[in-house]
């Protein structure tokens, strides 16, 4: 179905996802097995608006979170929509991140420890655009509006029916900073109760008394595929790793569960965060 991935890419025969995404959408509707498809009426199987299915025809915009499933389930494509789509969200980050996006939906368990901002699946949307603005003052804001819409998407992961146990220890000293303001720290904050009351996710804090540890050097997230051993990912300021060496994972992954040994346990840092809240 649609077209290869050199046609894809356009002239230089680079593979482009977005454009796959709308040639494989175009193909399906006008090969549909009960006959070609307008964009009207596949709008309607999928619940959306034609002017929503031509955009994505014509890669223009970002393609809604929760259209690849729906076209998957219509064209019984056996997830190509939403491999493509988790193939656009990872493009939409620096290439030293990449893996570890692409990693993030196939993750059975993911584990993270962020010493600096609230780890990228937890973050709101202003909370992100504060971080981005800052990040690179430069950029447009049509440019900042579209990472952030990729740091939105990449957040599917954790919703849907089966979501990936997520354990995740975040620093009081990312509590307490003042990103975007007391209004943006609010709703963040109230965000990190709602994500950590989920029963698949553990949210803890590591209080600012607790004494050295063996991960303060970054931040670093353990993923767990069905198929494969655990692979660690651990980021700087404008580089990452991953690290799937089985000894090197081995130790990083004693260290973090010593991590979560010494922070506060999930109601003690709701009750911190909750308190913090109320306090901003």
């Amino acid at each position: 179905m649609g077209s290869n991935g050199d046609e894809a890419g356009g002239a230089e025969g680079a593979y482009d996802p977005r454009r796959q995404f709308a040639e494989e959408c175009r193909s399906a509707r006008e090969l549909h097995p009960d006959g070609p498809l307008n964009q009207t009426q596949l709008a309607r199987m999928v619940r959306t608006s034609k002017s929503t299915i031509s955009r994505v025809e014509t890669c223009v915009g970002p393609i809604p979170p929760d259209l690849p499933a729906r076209l998957d389930q219509v064209f019984s494509t056996d997830g190509l929509f939403k491999r493509l789509y988790e193939e656009i969200t990872a493009q939409s980050f620096p290439v030293h991140s990449r893996r570890r996006i692409e990693l993030e939906p196939k993750a059975v368990s993911i584990s993270a420890w962020s010493p600096t901002v609230v780890p990228g699946l937890l973050q709101t949307a202003p909370y992100a655009r504060a971080l981005l603005r800052e990040g690179d003052p430069r950029a447009s804001d049509e440019e900042v509006a579209t990472l952030v819409r990729a740091q939105m998407a990449r957040q599917e992961v954790l919703k849907g029916t089966s979501p990936p146990d997520f354990s995740v220890v975040i620093c009081e000293s990312v509590l307490r900073r003042n990103v975007g303001g007391p209004d943006v720290m609010r709703e963040q904050l109230s965000a990190l109760l709602t994500h950590g009351s989920q029963r698949t996710t553990v949210l803890q804090v590591m209080p600012l008394s607790a004494e050295t540890h063996g991960l303060m050097d970054g931040s670093m997230s353990i993923l767990t595929t069905p198929d494969d051993l655990p692979v660690i990912y651990t980021e700087g300021v404008r580089s990452g790793t991953i690290i799937d060496d089985p000894s090197t994972v081995r130790l990083l992954s004693r260290s973090y569960d010593v991590l979560t040994a010494s922070a506060l346990s999930r109601d003690a840092s709701a009750r911190m965060i909750r308190q913090l809240m109320e306090a901003s």
